[in-house]
C-alpha cells in the first residue's frame, strides 16, 4: 500500500491524510475489509505524530469509511459506488426567460474585464487599504465575548435589534422623522430594492427614474417585467417640467429617486428641486424610493437632508441605504426604512427568501459603529477621496475633450463627449492602452445615449488618475481628428 501525501502548512495534517485515504477507497485504490497501516507504521512513514493519524483514523471512521477491530487494527469499510450511465442535457433550452435575461444584463460577464497591469476606473467601491482593520478585529472579540454562539445561530429576519435601533438614530440624525417608521436590514442595497420592487410592483407597472440611473437598479426593474419612464436630468437634478409631464400623461406605481451624489453622474438635487419634486409626487400619489447612495461623502457644503425628510409624518417615502460604498462592502449589509406596516409585509419576503442577513455580521457591524470608529473612518476617508475628486476633476478638465464633467462628490465623475462620438469605441482604444472605464450607455433605460462615461476614482492613485486621464484624452483627441 503506498502513501504518496506531500503534507503542506496551509491545512491541518490530520485532515490532509483523512482526504487522501477517503480519495482512495472512493477512487477504488483501497478494497473492503483491506487492512490499513498501523497507527505508529504511519506515522513514523509520514513523520507526524501518532496522535495526528488516530485523529484521522477517528474521522474516517465517523464518516463511515473505515472501521476498527480491537487489538487488530482498522480497515476499510464496504463503501458502495454505483456508477450509472449519466445523461448530458442543454441547460440552454432549459433556463427560463427571467435567467436568459439576467444574463444578457449582467455587466460583470458581459463588460470589458480587467486585466492585470491595467489602469481601472470601473470601481466605485472603497479603497480598502483605508478600513481600520485593528478596530475590526477588536469589534469583532467584544461581540463575540458578549454574545458568543448565539450569533451563530438563526436570527430574525427584521434584523439585528441593536443594529436596527443604531440605524434608526443613524436616519434620525439625517433629519427624518422615524415616528411610525420600521427597519428592515437586507443584503445590501441590492436586495432592499428587489424586495420592494417584488412587494409593490405587478409586470408590466411603469416606475419613474432618472434618465441615466443606477444601472443594479436598471437590472431588477427590468427582470421584473415593468416600464421604465426616464426623466432627464439638469445639473442640479431631476427635471421638473418632464416630471409633470410624465405623471400627468401615465399612471405610475413607484418613483426610484438617487438625490444625493447621484449614480451615474454625481449630481446633488437641490433642496429646493428635492421639495417641488417630493409635492408632484405626493400630488399624483405616487410612493418614492429613495437610494441613500453615498450621501455621507459631502466635501462641501452644507447637508442637504433626504426626500425621506420631507414626508413628516408621512409613509409615501422608502429609504434604503447601504454603508457598502463607504464601508466594508464585502459584509453585504444594507437597510429599508418604510411605514411600520410595510414593512411588516417586507419581512416576511426576506423570510421567505433567505430566512435573514448573517446576524455576525450585523452584530459586528454593530460593534464597530457603538465604538464611534465610523465617525472616525469618515474623516479620515473625506479627506482621501476630497482628495482625489478634486484631482479628478482638475484632470477630467485639462485632459478630456468633453462637453460637460459631472460629479459634486462620493466617488466618481460623469463625462458627457461631444456628439458623435462613441464611449465604446473609446473604450475599445483605451484597452489596448492600457485603461478601462464604464461606458454611460448601461445607465440609460434605454441605452440610446453613447457619448458618457463614468469615471470611478477611489480605488487609484492620483498619478494614475493623471496617467489614464491623458490616455482617455489623447484617444477622444485621435478621434475626433
Amino acid at each position: 500500500m503506498v502513501f504518496d501525501i506531500n503534507l503542506t502548512k496551509d491545512k491541518p495534517a490530520y485532515l490532509q491524510i483523512k482526504d487522501y485515504i477517503k480519495d482512495m477507497i472512493l477512487k477504488g485504490m483501497l478494497f473492503k475489509d483491506e487492512k490499513l497501516p498501523s497507527t505508529r507504521e504511519l506515522s513514523l512513514r509520514l513523520k507526524v505524530s501518532r496522535n495526528t493519524i488516530i485523529t484521522a483514523y477517528e474521522y474516517l471512521e465517523d464518516e463511515g469509511f473505515i472501521y476498527t477491530e480491537k487489538s487488530k487494527g482498522a480497515y476499510v469499510s464496504g463503501v458502495k459506488i454505483h456508477s450509472q450511465q449519466g445523461i448530458t442535457l442543454d441547460w440552454n433550452k432549459r433556463i427560463n426567460d427571467y435567467t436568459k435575461k439576467a444574463n444578457t444584463l449582467d455587466i460583470v460577464k458581459n463588460e470589458i474585464a480587467w486585466q492585470k497591469g491595467m489602469i481601472s476606473f470601473k470601481s466605485i467601491s472603497p479603497d480598502n487599504s483605508l478600513f481600520e482593520m485593528e478596530e475590526f478585529r477588536k469589534a469583532f472579540l467584544n461581540r463575540i465575548t458578549l454574545e458568543g454562539e448565539k450569533l451563530l445561530n438563526y436570527g430574525y429576519a427584521k434584523g439585528y435589534k441593536p443594529l436596527c435601533e443604531y440605524l434608526m438614530k443613524y436616519i434620525k440624525n439625517k433629519g427624518v422623522n422615524i415616528e411610525g417608521k420600521d427597519i428592515l436590514v437586507t443584503n445590501g442595497f441590492t436586495e432592499g430594492f428587489d424586495i420592494v420592487i417584488s412587494s409593490l410592483t405587478e409586470r408590466g407597472d411603469r416606475v419613474i427614474c432618472e434618465e441615466p440611473t443606477h444601472n443594479t437598479a436598471i437590472k431588477i426593474m427590468k427582470l421584473h417585467g415593468l416600464e421604465l419612464l426616464g426623466v432627464d436630468l439638469e445639473d442640479d437634478g431631476i427635471d421638473l417640467e418632464k416630471l409633470k409631464t410624465v405623471l400627468s400623461e401615465k399612471e405610475a406605481k413607484l418613483a426610484y429617486i438617487i438625490p444625493s451624489y447621484h449614480n451615474p453622474t454625481g449630481i446633488v438635487m437641490s433642496s429646493k428641486k428635492r421639495e417641488e419634486a417630493y409635492k408632484l409626487f405626493s400630488e399624483f400619489k405616487v410612493p418614492i424610493v429613495e437610494d441613500g447612495f453615498n450621501e455621507e461623502l459631502r466635501y462641501s457644503g452644507a447637508h442637504i437632508a433626504p426626500m425621506a425628510a420631507l414626508s413628516g409624518e408621512g409613509n409615501n417615502v422608502i429609504y434604503i441605504g447601504s454603508f457598502s460604498k463607504i464601508l466594508f462592502p464585502g459584509i453585504r449589509i444594507g437597510w429599508i426604512m418604510a411605514d411600520k406596516e410595510l414593512i411588516s409585509y417586507l419581512e416576511s419576503v426576506k423570510r421567505s427568501r433567505n430566512i435573514h442577513t448573517s446576524f455576525l455580521d450585523q452584530a459586528l457591524l454593530y460593534e464597530y459603529l457603538l465604538g464611534g470608529n465610523f465617525e472616525k473612518y469618515l474623516k479620515k476617508a473625506r479627506k482621501v477621496y476630497k482628495e482625489k475628486y478634486e484631482y479628478a476633476i482638475r484632470c477630467a478638465e485639462r485632459f478630456i475633450p468633453c462637453k460637460k464633467v459631472l460629479g459634486e462628490g462620493g466617488l466618481h465623475i460623469f463625462v458627457e463627449l461631444a456628439k458623435g462620438l462613441d464611449s465604446r469605441e473609446v473604450l475599445k482604444r483605451c484597452y489596448n492602452r492600457g485603461v478601462i472605464f464604464t461606458p454611460g450607455d448601461i445607465f440609460y433605460t434605454e441605452a440610446q445615449v453613447k457619448n458618457t462615461l463614468r469615471l470611478g476614482f477611489s480605488r487609484v492613485s492620483v498619478e494614475e488618475i493623471e496617467k489614464g486621464f491623458r490616455v482617455i484624452g489623447e484617444v477622444i483627441k485621435e478621434m475626433e481628428e
